[in-house]
């Protein structure tokens, strides 16, 4: 299980941490993808075990789209494994450049 530092609140309003909150699928996604691609924004939209990704970086300039989805697929192959996967699906995939 991933776990990640969720941000609440104590009762006098100061932010703290929480360690053992764990990490949503959403945010495993995105996790996992902005680690294989370099300087990314990436936006997920669940709908049950179906996801919508819309990817947005640099290193996406001059390639072809085939080359942009392999580089988000190779991210998600361990969550999209085996019969089990969290992932089941990714519906909809934009890869896009940043504007300038």
């Amino acid at each position: 299980m991933h776990l990640n530092r969720k941000r609440t609140s104590n009762p006098v309003g100061c932010k703290i941490m929480d360690a053992w909150s764990p990490m949503s699928l959403e945010d495993q996604i995105r996790q996992a993808v902005e680690q294989a691609v370099p300087d990314s924004t990436v936006e997920v939209v669940a709908n049950g075990s179906h996801f919508s990704l819309k990817v947005i970086s640099p290193v996406f300039e001059g390639k072809k789209t085939l080359e942009k989805q392999r580089m988000v697929y190779g991210a998600l192959k361990d969550l999209m494994a085996g019969s089990n996967a969290p992932v089941h699906a990714i519906d909809h995939l934009e890869t896009l450049v940043p504007e300038n």
